[in-house]
């Protein structure tokens, strides 16, 4: 297992970038966030797991669930690695119910029969009653952001499964946590934060990699961004949450896309998003960025419609380039196959007439 958190004195920051890049921590392996908190990173998605190594069945936390079914055994083998074999969670707390943050959770669930926590405004899309507001590929201008319009929009229906968070604040399993209503890149969007050592896990509120970008996403560069741009509804409220989580001054962020952040670079990067969101964090164009998706206890209201893709333009005209030179390249054959067809018909005409012009000279040949 990786750990990092010790090193703090020599920044920690500095010392996983130069891992990762080494190949000392690869996508799937566990990070030690803290000493009781440990992430995977599983494609472009991280999870939680919150509990002391070697806790005991139902004795620690899953946050976040991956995202696919094919997420399921190895989120099921590093709980073993990490805690005892065949250990179960107390609960399955979820940041926001996006389809790469709840991929493995039916699978999990069953396979736990553990209990399912979200906020209140996020049941409609985890109970089967509301897809998301459809997500916005015209921002970001990335390969993740453009490949958004294919993710899925949900529902998923866990049924009795899932349950709100007490409203009281308090994290089913997880004393001394509380959770934070963080709306913006969902309706029901919560971070968790544990006020005696400042630890966020900030789910995708802000995150630690341009998400957009598959390339970015790949190297893994940690800097404080805004949350993922393609599937964030409503800007004010997101910068609100930002706002939130700025004032509560942690030293240690943990995200749903990137990588652990620690101490006054990662504080002063948070501020610095805050302090000039307009201008680095709200895509300059996009469908939601003059009006929001209207949502309420049963999902979504209403939604802008929809702006114009330039990506998709592009796409598009690139389409048109490509459909244009086949139907010039099967006209050209097509005149082409006519213009020898007459050639050969023509051939086939000044043979006939030197066969004819032969068989006269014959004739005329005899008679003299």
């Amino acid at each position: 297992m990786e750990s990092f958190a010790t090193e703090q004195s020599v920044h920690p920051i500095t010392a996983m970038q130069e891992s990762w890049s080494q190949g000392a921590i690869k996508k799937g392996s566990i990070l030690e966030v803290v000493p009781d908190v440990a992430c995977q990173q599983l494609a472009i998605v991280n999870v939680y797991l919150y509990g002391k190594p070697g806790a005991a069945d139902r004795s620690w936390v899953l946050v976040d669930a991956g995202i696919s079914t094919m997420c399921a055994a190895r989120i099921t083998k590093a709980a073993e690695e990490r805690f005892y074999p065949r250990s179960r969670p107390a609960a399955i707390v979820l940041t926001h119910g996006h389809f790469d943050h709840v991929g493995a959770l039916p699978a999990l669930a069953d396979q736990w029969d553990a209990p399912i926590y979200a906020h209140e405004l996020e049941l409609p899309y985890l109970t089967g009653r509301s897809s998301y507001p459809p997500p916005d590929p015209a921002v970001g201008g990335g390969a993740m952001s453009f490949l958004s319009r294919f993710y899925p929009r949900g529902p998923i229906n866990l049924g009795s499964r899932v349950q709100p968070l007490p409203a009281d604040g308090r994290i089913p399993g997880m004393p001394g946590w509380r959770w934070i209503a963080t709306p913006g890149h969902s309706p029901g969007h919560v971070s968790l934060f544990r006020d005696s050592d400042r630890t966020l896990i900030a789910g995708d509120a802000f995150v630690t990699v341009k998400q957009e970008s598959a390339l970015a996403v790949m190297m893994q560069h940690p800097e404080v961004r805004r949350p993922p741009a393609y599937y964030t509804p409503d800007w004010q409220l997101a910068r609100r949450s930002v706002e939130t989580l700025a004032s509560l001054r942690p030293n240690v962020v943990a995200t749903g896309h990137g990588l652990p952040m620690y101490g006054e670079p990662m504080r002063a990067q948070l501020d610095a998003l805050v302090r000039n969101w307009n201008q680095v964090a709200v895509p300059t164009h996009g469908r939601y960025i003059h009006e929001p998706a209207h949502t309420n206890a049963e999902g979504v209201v209403s939604v802008p419609p929809p702006v114009y893709d330039p990506q998709m333009m592009a796409v598009a005209g690139i389409g048109a380039v490509a459909l244009s030179a086949l139907l010039l390249r099967n006209q050209v054959s097509h005149h082409s196959e006519y213009y020898d067809e007459e050639l050969r018909e023509l051939e086939r005409e000044q043979e006939w007439g030197t066969e004819e012009f032969a068989t006269a000279d014959d004739e005329a040949s005899e008679w003299e």
